[in-house]
């Protein structure tokens, strides 16, 4: 590119990888993983919503509402299968399915308005937890 070509067209660029379906989906599957209000199951109403025994959590504080986890469709192997769709779509690698995942490259392909989502369903949904400030991917059951 010479000095006198104009760059708008490299700041205004979108990455087309995000438009990628197995993307779009992940993205659309981030949006509706949660539900409005408090978790409203036996043990969350039993308890009088104290999630301090729970394994993993119930509900949340996102975007300045309480959410539930909608634990039908957010088992760690739910959430693993949109992601390796969605990693391999926008990669063009198969995604390591133990050890460190690396975050930044999610993010890449993650709505940012979702990024707050992301980080509280993937330990949610023991698909990961956070180890020394990296997050690392646990083994699933079939």
């Amino acid at each position: 590119m010479s000095a006198e070509q104009p760059m708008t067209a490299d700041l205004f660029e979108v990455d087309k990888r995000l438009s990628l379906k197995p993307v779009v989906d992940f993205n659309s599957y981030l949006r509706n993983a949660f539900g409005d209000g408090a978790c409203s199951c036996y043990r969350c109403v039993e308890g009088a919503g104290d999630e301090s025994n729970y394994s993993h959590r119930h509900t949340f504080e996102l975007e300045g509402r309480t959410l539930n986890r909608r634990f039908a469709n957010t088992a760690g192997s739910d959430v693993l299968q949109y992601l390796k769709k969605a990693w391999l779509s926008y990669t063009k690698t198969d995604m390591q399915l133990l050890g460190e995942l690396d975050l930044d490259t999610v993010k890449g392909f993650t709505d940012p308005a979702l990024h707050l989502r992301l980080l509280a369903l993937l330990p949610a949904s023991g698909l990961a937890r956070e180890v020394d400030g990296r997050w690392q991917l646990q083994a699933q059951a079939d």
